[in-house]
């Protein structure tokens, strides 16, 4: 049976996504993943400590953070520590990072690759309670310690560029797919299985999308569009007909906030990412994709709604079967 997970946007109050997350480990949940988009969410690491306390059997990490807006060693140390609080259910997501949570940083996404990289080693050492240096190119650590890090953290890398998915699959013990264009889906799978190949690594699949089966679940997917259409790999771009002029309309528009830059989404741009359709129709389409592709996890983003415990009863049926 495939793992199922939920990730969350603490857009809304800590409170919620506590009462949220609880909720998601009654329905039977095995993970949850929270995003870290910088100033326009919550702290990912109070949020998380908040859940840990709240729930007892979900594994607990991010979904996604990034090597740029905190050392290396920091977030080694605040995973462990979140690993600690909720007696060994931490995990470690990791990616390069987006246009939501690093240009209002002021930050620039440099050498990708190798940040990501640096930080997976960064962290792996730390967590093996070694002596550590490290004179990288993204970070350097100076005979730097952990004393309460636990070895066999998960590491799950998130991306979408070739070399950042051979990455995922010869260093990361899980691989995300988060809202892939799904005509390309394969390619993204070989990639990581062309990494693996390399290392003798077994990662896991985890695939992430939304489910829509009413208007409104499909509207509450579209301001989390722009900035995942402003990151797409300019393939994807051309599949989907989206001009430069598009994109650069849509990322001006994003300084007002990812619901002033919506208006802007296609609703044909958002649909090759989703899954629409009926309750049988959604479970249908989702248990198709997990067989062709030998995902291990299902991975449900969460986002602002009127009333997200309400979604997540009812999409949990529609994962019931899986």
């Amino acid at each position: 049976m495939i793992a199922k997970s939920i990730n969350l946007i603490p857009e809304a109050p800590i409170a919620a996504m506590v009462d949220l997350a609880a909720h998601a480990e009654d329905l039977g949940f095995d993970r949850c993943w929270v995003y870290d988009e910088g100033l326009a969410t919550r702290d990912l690491y109070v949020t998380l400590s908040a859940i840990a306390t709240a729930t007892s059997r979900m594994q607990l990490g991010p979904g996604i953070t990034n090597p740029y807006t905190r050392h290396p060693a920091q977030t080694a140390a605040a995973i462990a520590s979140i690993d600690e609080l909720s007696g060994g259910r931490g995990f470690f997501g990791i990616g390069a990072g987006g246009s939501l949570t690093l240009d209002p940083l002021g930050i620039e996404r440099q050498r990708p690759l190798t940040a990501v990289r640096e930080t997976i080693d960064a962290c792996r050492e730390l967590w093996s309670g070694r002596l550590v240096d490290l004179d990288g190119t993204h970070a350097q650590l100076r005979s730097a310690r952990l004393g309460y890090g636990r070895p066999d953290i998960e590491i799950w890398l998130a991306g979408r560029g070739p070399k950042m998915l051979r990455l995922g699959g010869a260093q990361a013990d899980g691989v995300m797919l988060d809202f892939i264009h799904q005509p390309s889906i394969g390619d993204y799978t070989s990639l990581v299985a062309s990494g693996a190949q390399e290392s003798g690594r077994r990662p896991r699949i985890c695939y992430s999308t939304a489910i829509a089966t009413s208007d409104a679940d499909f509207e509450f997917v579209r301001p989390h569009m722009t900035y995942r259409l402003v990151d797409a790999p300019q393939p994807v771009k051309d599949a989907l007909g989206i001009s430069h002029g598009a994109i650069a309309r849509i990322r001006d528009a994003l300084r007002g906030g990812i619901h002033a830059a919506a208006e802007h989404v296609h609703d044909d741009w958002i649909e090759p990412f989703v899954i629409v359709g009926s309750p049988n129709d959604c479970a249908s389409e989702l248990a198709d994709l997990i067989e062709r592709h030998g995902f291990e996890e299902f991975l449900l983003p969460i986002f602002d709604m009127p009333d997200p415990n309400a979604y997540l009863a009812r999409i949990a049926s529609v994962l019931d079967g899986l």
